[in-house]
């Protein structure tokens, strides 16, 4: 099982970026994927879920109507669309996976199998 995050980078204050989770080695469409996010001294904050096979979890107030997460079958890859970007979203960016029903989403961060190695995205005032 590989997850592979990319799309990080540096950007301005009000700009946008997409990060992409790139799954192998496992059905895709048989596992949840989750984003999630950690700033240095902070723990790992969830920010999205989802299910190949049809829906999504709901985002935490830090970054509703923001950040928005979708899932693209053929390429087995979950993205993160991140709009209106502010400095306090500055963090590494990882992507997480485990099998399963999306009722699963609601788990705690250790309990996901697989971890992706994480991306940087740095957003400058």
């Amino acid at each position: 099982v590989q997850l592979v995050e990319s799309g990080g980078g540096l950007v301005q204050s009000g700009g946008s970026l997409r990060l992409s989770c790139a799954a192998s080695g496992f059905v895709f469409q048989d596992y949840i994927i989750a984003w999630f996010r950690q700033a240095p001294g902070t723990e790992r904050e969830s920010l999205s879920c989802i299910h190949s096979r049809g829906g999504s979890t709901d985002y935490p107030d830090s970054v509703k109507g923001r950040f928005t997460i979708s899932s693209d079958n053929a390429k087995s890859t979950v993205y993160l669309e991140m709009n209106s970007l502010k400095p306090e979203d500055t963090a590494v960016y990882y992507c997480a996976a485990e099998y399963g029903h999306i009722s699963l989403c609601s788990q705690p961060a250790d309990e996901y199998d697989y971890w992706g190695q994480g991306t940087q995205v740095t957003v400058s005032s």
